[in-house]
């Protein structure tokens, strides 16, 4: 995950999407499928699969695998039931690799953040933090690259400024804890019944100021020079959304964690794992992707999305039961290891993926070669990489976002087997476009819905959540339905339906990161255009008839 995701997060309450609410399993309003729908018919730029689904009875016998790169996963989730690739040659549990591929009970899929003793491993380090660990002594002795220096300088720049923003945020925190308390007992003095608001925190600090004629005596344990800096420190809490003594508690977590962890660079990221990132072999990790319950939701919105089963009546409908989900575990709280990414890919291919969707993504890289080669690797193979454009709302033509098609050291494509999404909402107008996505004429391919989608969540849970890493398996999802209605198309040829047969925009929109830019939406992506699985299912079918089944 981006580092920059996690420095928002703390300051919206530790939520883990944009925005989100939780909706009841069996009142589900209509328009909460808004991303299903079709824009000729209902007005909005929906995927139009129930569409396609209306007009096409036709059944398939095929089945196709989908990995998701991504956290934990919960395989228990009742709408993900049958939904799981399962390794048939594999027997749980029993503690041998019986099918010889070098993983032991890898029967739904792998954890490469396993640890030696069955556990999970739930926090790295930033991406920055390992560049400046890792390429200090080769930095220091003038041995980089061109690009590799300015990419450890530009590390050295975020982990100097993040360092300085989260101890400094943290200690105010710890001190707002301390004197929260005391500050709303003060205040008692002037609102016996405690209610106040900011603008009355404001101006009691004033009179203070102006030396009222009140005197402090009354007001327990404290004096004139403490109140102040009291109210002050009160005033800054409501200054952050009225944050309850709870909310600030739970702030405090979040960046104690990050100062002591995500940024910490005397971290022993894989201690418990036993590996060396800095060596890419993959005798590491374990076969548990379910383990660790703070860590489920992310992959299981994303293959809900895909393979939510159709038929069962219940929360969300994915784009076929003939997908099957190969859940990957690659990713936790902090950056993903290049090691890691590589390994899953490698994993995915040879275990007979034909789809990798991986909603996760950083702006530095590390060993960016390794997965450069597992990307051509699965190209080779004839695999599908979707992967999604990110939410720092940056142009990642010039900025620079992994995993890539494209080597910003040299500035070229490395593969064409690579799909690149960016986010959309309900809206038509002008602000289509999510607030928080990333853009890119060359690196952003076409974009998808990815805002206020409904997705499973642990437990048998349904909500709202928004992000790229929701738009990825809409591609992901469109992409495994051609190919199992026409199997004979390859990998590129339905990138270029998929590409080709969106809905082309144009207008102009208000680019992501401004309150008010406008730019053409075709400035945005390769394509110009968004994502319509009905267009792409009518366009597959013609190309496919033409080639010959």
């Amino acid at each position: 995950m981006s580092y920059k995701i996690f420095f928002i997060l703390p300051l919206l309450l530790l939520s883990c999407s944009v925005s989100d609410k939780q909706i009841q399993n069996n009142n589900t309003p209509d328009d909460i499928y808004w991303y299903q729908k079709d824009f000729t018919k209902e007005g909005v730029y929906g995927i139009s699969l129930e569409k396609w689904y209306r007009e096409n009875f036709k059944k398939t016998k095929e089945q196709i695998i989908v990995a998701t790169l991504d956290t934990q996963i919960d395989l228990n989730h009742e709408d993900l039931q049958g939904q799981f690739w399962v390794n048939v040659n594999e027997i749980p549990d029993n503690g041998i690799d019986d099918d010889k591929n070098g993983y032991i009970d890898d029967y739904n899929g792998w954890n490469f953040l396993g640890t030696k003793g069955g556990n999970h491993t739930p926090k790295n380090n930033y991406e920055y933090v390992k560049i400046i660990r890792e390429n200090k002594k080769l930095y220091d002795a003038n041995l980089l690259s061109p690009f590799e220096k300015k990419e450890y300088e530009k590390a050295l720049e975020y982990f100097t400024s993040y360092e300085n923003y989260y101890t400094t945020y943290l200690n105010s925190l710890k001190y707002g804890k301390k004197i929260f308390n005391l500050a709303k007992d003060s205040l008692f003095y002037y609102y016996p019944k405690n209610q106040f608001k900011y603008k009355e925190l404001d101006s009691i600090y004033l009179l203070i100021k102006k030396n009222d004629t009140r005197t402090f005596n009354d007001i327990k344990n404290t004096n004139a020079t403490d109140f102040v800096a009291l109210v002050l420190a009160l005033k800054s809490f409501y200054q952050l959304n009225h944050f309850t003594y709870e909310q600030i508690d739970e702030l405090e977590k979040s960046f104690d964690s990050i100062v002591n962890t995500n940024i910490n660079i005397h971290l022993q990221e894989r201690k418990y794992i036993g590996d060396d990132v800095n060596i890419l072999n993959h005798n590491y990790g374990n076969p548990y992707v379910n383990i660790y319950d703070r860590q489920l939701n992310h992959n299981t919105e994303v293959s809900g999305i895909i393979a939510a089963n159709r038929k069962n009546n219940i929360g969300i409908k994915g784009f076929s039961n003939n997908i099957k989900i190969m859940p990957i575990c690659i990713a936790n709280n902090g950056s993903e290891h290049d090691k890691d990414i590589a390994n899953g890919i490698y994993y995915a291919v040879d275990n007979g993926a034909k789809i990798i969707n991986m909603s996760f993504g950083k702006e530095f890289s590390i060993h960016k070669k390794w997965v450069f080669e597992a990307l051509q690797y699965a190209a080779s193979k004839g695999v599908l990489l979707i992967h999604c454009a990110g939410n720092d709302a940056m142009n990642i033509d010039v900025n620079s976002f992994y995993p890539s098609d494209f080597d910003y050291s040299k500035e070229e494509d490395i593969i064409d087997n690579f799909i690149n999404v960016g986010s959309i909402n309900k809206k038509t107008d002008s602000t289509f476009v999510s607030f928080y996505s990333n853009y890119g004429k060359k690196n952003v391919d076409l974009f998808a819905p990815g805002e206020e989608i409904y997705v499973c969540r642990k437990h048998n849970t349904y909500e709202t959540d928004s992000g790229t890493s929701l738009a990825a398996p809409m591609v992901s999802g469109t992409a495994a339905l051609i190919w199992l209605y026409h199997p004979n198309l390859t990998a590129q040829e339905i990138k270029e339906i998929i590409l080709t047969s969106g809905i082309t925009i144009n207008k102009k929109v208000i680019k992501p990161g401004t309150e008010n830019e406008m730019v053409s939406f075709s400035e945005l992506c390769t394509s110009g255009k968004v994502l319509n699985t009905y267009n792409a299912m009518k366009m597959a079918a013609e190309i496919s008839l033409k080639k010959g089944i």
